[in-house]
């Protein structure tokens, strides 16, 4: 997605170890009109897929999923990182490892909110190796419901998260596939929409 590939290129900062600053547009200010780009392209790959609800993980993904979700007339859930004390449904519950943190959290949904009869499209900022992904399907998977596609903002096509999904039998679309963070520098690859 080019408007989004310019933008990293323009704003983003390369921090070095693997790691993209984009808090200018994704991560703490967030870029409405980017954002809603990106949700209406996800929404325009996954226009087929019959999906009845989009899943992210808080809090950066919150903005490109709520996009989809309306840009697919479904409703969007997010994963939550911490207990709140009004959640005392029966919860998913997952544990995922941030690289970004180098914490280990446990991420939990209602389970009123997803159910076996959903088709579900998981939405995120950053695919790196995979984990907030990962343990996002496991909650899809404790609800019954099918993952039908993981949209990606930004692969770091680099580390091995792709792979792991797509080792899962989960459909991958990245808009911004990085190739390398060297030097300083952000190099891409084709991106998949």
């Amino acid at each position: 997605m080019k408007e989004l590939t310019d933008r990293i290129k323009k704003n983003g900062r390369v921090l070095g170890d693997g790691v993209l600053k984009v808090d200018e547009f994704v991560t703490h200010q967030v870029d409405p009109v980017l954002m809603e780009a990106t949700g209406q392209r996800f929404a325009e790959v996954f226009a087929d897929q019959k999906i009845t609800k989009v899943v992210t993980i808080e809090s950066s993904g919150i903005a490109p999923a709520v996009y989809a979700a309306q840009a697919l007339q479904v409703p969007m859930i997010f994963a939550r990182k911490s207990k709140s004390l009004t959640m005392d449904e029966e919860l998913l519950t997952s544990s995922v490892y941030s690289f970004t943190k180098q914490v280990t959290s446990t991420i939990s949904i209602s389970r009123k909110f997803l159910s076996n009869e959903d088709r579900v499209l998981l939405i995120d900022d950053f695919l790196a190796n995979g984990q907030a992904a990962k343990g996002l399907i496991e909650l899809c998977q404790q609800a019954g419901a099918e993952v039908a596609g993981i949209g990606i903002l930004i692969e770091k096509s680099f580390q091995d998260g792709r792979q792991l999904l797509e080792d899962m039998g989960i459909s991958v679309v990245s808009l911004a596939r990085i190739k390398s963070l060297n030097d300083g520098k952000v190099a891409f690859l084709e991106e998949d929409a």
